[in-house]
């Protein structure tokens, strides 16, 4: 009897849109269309195993032997269909040996003028108690990330807090020094930050636009949903300062587009609603949410029907996304950009994002923490500035990560474009960052799918409208 040829089913994924069957492809994160003859030896196949002999008897009258046997050997070489012979071991079965630093975040104050109710900064302070980073440590983490990753084209400088513009005289001498530093070396390096805007002037925003940086805006939406959490220390809503200060900073601010980052809580999930008034009204030119679900105030997160009701949100503002990716027009929607994004290219993560891997972030005391979200939490940092990056334990917990073995991301269909999911999630949930984050398992699957159509759809009706914004998100 010959060899069994069996249909892969951890490997492949189909889709249906419309009257088209489209097969994603998990180890490459690529998407194809069927022809009859591939849907054809995927059904045979999923009905039962088959030699390769019986396939062809089964399909014999419809297709040419020739066209089977090639057709086949290209299912095989994806590993769509198996021969029995081993498959190629997946990405995360591999063992993190080095990191490949690029970026580094500096926490560079831990005092905010606000007080967020849900902020989950975990080392905040007041304005007055508020622990600044000092230049000596500043530099100290650029001359780290130098020496870590030496042979780095393009590096970033990410200027995070509190509100890091309360400590613009740092921000200010560490663009002097990267600038003159990276030229030196014949490296790029671009500047980030995240705002709330509040202590946004003019003179301020010509400065940021003359280094062009990537800025974030922090906003949850119209006044009644901003005015919710996102208050000043003494208690009061910031929307119409806020609100000024970006319609100023948006008239001004010509270097690159800005983006709003919207926090949805427990009563918030008009999504809608809240990107119509930021997209359309204040003209961010970028819209994206961050659901709350696993935050330290209980009261804050969103409940799990809230949450079934945010993603189907997210999908009725997505298919406006369509529409006006249709008639060449982006409307600014960062969830669902993104996730096209990852399709088209064929993104395939063996993390869930660069944490530890491509970025590290440095508190006022000069250690290493995981990410942003980290700093003032009680994981264990990985190494100091001054000392350097604690590869083998970095290495441990990355590693540890990666291995799927027996907690269901092993055979899930989205393994390689979510990959277990938020660490700081993970660890604020399970108290575990290596922990995947299974809340949001069946929704993120759905929104995959979800994005698999959009993009179909977009492919099919308007393709010119990858190559005028998708392609060139990547010369950002």
């Amino acid at each position: 009897m010959g060899t069994l040829l069996n249909l892969v089913e951890r490997n492949v994924h189909e889709v249906q849109v419309d009257a088209e069957r489209l097969l994603f492809h998990i180890p490459s994160s690529s998407l194809f269309a069927t022809d009859q003859l591939t849907a054809s030896i995927v059904d045979a196949l999923r009905v039962s195993s088959c030699t390769t002999e019986e396939l062809l008897q089964r399909l014999s009258g419809r297709f040419a032997s020739e066209e089977v046997g090639e057709t086949l050997r290209e299912l095989l070489a994806l590993e769509v269909v198996s021969d029995g012979s081993p498959l190629t071991p997946e990405i995360a079965l591999q063992r993190v040996e080095r990191t490949a630093l690029n970026t580094v975040v500096l926490n560079v104050n831990t005092g905010c003028n606000l007080s967020c109710s849900y902020c989950y900064k975990e080392d905040l302070d007041t304005p007055s108690a508020g622990r600044r980073m000092d230049v000596e440590t500043a530099k100290a983490s650029v001359e780290m990330l130098l020496q870590e990753s030496p042979d780095e084209p393009r590096y970033t400088v990410v200027f995070f807090g509190g509100e890091p513009l309360s400590n613009r005289k740092l921000i200010e001498t560490m663009v002097d020094y990267c600038e003159t530093r990276f030229a030196e070396l014949g490296k790029q390096v671009e500047f980030v930050m995240t705002t709330n805007a509040t202590l946004l002037t003019e003179e301020i925003v010509d400065y940021l636009n003359a280094h062009r940086f990537g800025l974030s805006v922090s906003i949850d939406g119209p006044k009644k949903i901003h005015d919710r959490n996102r208050l000043t220390v003494g208690g009061t809503g910031t929307y119409d300062v806020v609100r000024r200060k970006v319609e100023m900073l948006l008239s001004r601010y010509i270097s690159r587009p800005v983006g709003a980052r919207v926090t949805l809580t427990s009563g918030v999930t008009d999504v809608e609603g809240i990107w119509d008034h930021l997209f359309n009204e204040l003209g961010f030119a970028e819209v994206g949410f961050a659901p709350v679900t696993s935050g330290t105030i209980s009261t804050f997160n969103l409940s799990p029907e809230e949450l079934v009701q945010v993603f189907a949100n997210m999908k009725a503002l997505g298919r406006r996304y369509l529409e006006a990716a249709l008639e060449h027009r982006n409307i600014g929607f960062s969830n669902l950009h993104q996730l096209i994004t990852d399709i088209h290219e064929g993104h395939k993560k063996a993390l869930p994002c660069g944490a530890g891997l491509k970025m590290l972030a440095v508190d006022h005391k000069g250690e290493l923490n995981l990410c942003h979200r980290f700093t003032g939490s009680t994981l264990p940092t990985f190494g100091n500035v001054h000392t350097g990056v604690d590869q083998p334990r970095l290495n441990d917990f990355l590693s540890q990560r990666l291995d799927r073995s027996n907690t269901g991301c092993e055979s899930c269909r989205i393994r390689n474009l979510c990959s277990g999911g938020c660490y700081h999630e993970s660890y604020a949930r399970y108290g575990d960052p290596t922990h995947p984050t299974y809340h949001y398992c069946e929704l993120m699957r759905d929104w995959v799918d979800f994005g698999i159509e959009i993009y179909s759809r977009i492919m099919a009706g308007n393709p010119a409208f990858i190559s005028s914004y998708i392609t060139p998100r990547k010369a950002h």
